[in-house]
């Protein structure tokens, strides 16, 4: 009986050691930015606003849990995660986190500048009106991640350019933004820009895990 606990209390801990990861909020946020795509250590930094240090320290941590992996391109170390089900688990746990916790709620309702800001996540007719050139989807990520995935029929605008790029968006339809998933304010900040410009525009709170999850 001894040895049987002995194996039970080991199994719990080896899997307790991917929830020690998740306790991380810088970590939760690295897993997003690498559900965009592969990325440096410095961009990583950049974009969660660490230091290149503890980003790595934090690294150190995915990769020994074996949720990362890493791949030397030229004089670059590039890093990724290391299947779609890592993915999988952030969706799922903040998913779960956001049913659970009502500051999380409230957090997420304060994102929203007006009703509706939020989309409901309706894919079959987010989909068809979006091939039938109903709506516009917009993706103001970056264009390197838009470039790895983005959803069906997206056009890609970064944020950054959008401004300068407002022409090339109609004004009778409406223009669907999102970004890297429901806690990135890249698309809330698009919103706010287009609604002042005149366009009707709305925020689609997932991103391309969210959306992978679902297929």
């Amino acid at each position: 009986m001894k040895g049987a606990r002995k194996i039970k209390d080991l199994l719990y801990e080896q899997v307790s050691q991917i929830g020690k990861v998740f306790s991380s909020p810088k970590r939760l946020e690295l897993i997003e930015l690498l559900c965009q795509g592969e990325k440096t250590v410095e961009t990583l930094a950049r974009e969660a606003s660490i230091n290149v240090k503890l980003t790595s320290s934090h690294l150190r941590e995915l990769r020994m849990a074996h949720l990362v992996e890493t791949e030397r391109r030229g004089k670059n170390i590039l890093y990724s995660l290391a299947d779609q089900s890592v993915a999988d688990l952030w969706v799922q746990v903040h998913r779960l986190a956001e049913e659970r916790l009502v500051d999380l709620q409230l957090a997420l309702q304060k994102i929203a500048a007006q009703p509706g800001d939020l989309m409901p996540s309706d894919r079959e007719s987010l989909l068809k009106a979006a091939r039938k050139g109903e709506i516009v989807v917009l993706d103001v990520r970056p264009t390197e991640e838009y470039l790895n995935a983005h959803l069906p029929f997206a056009r890609s605008i970064p944020l950054e350019e959008l401004r300068q790029r407002l022409a090339e968006l109609p004004k009778d339809r409406s223009i669907v933004a999102y970004c890297r998933g429901p806690y990135c304010l890249m698309a809330v900040d698009a919103v706010q820009l287009l609604r002042q410009e005149g366009y009707l525009a709305i925020h689609l709170r997932e991103g391309v895990a969210e959306w992978a999850v679902a297929r």
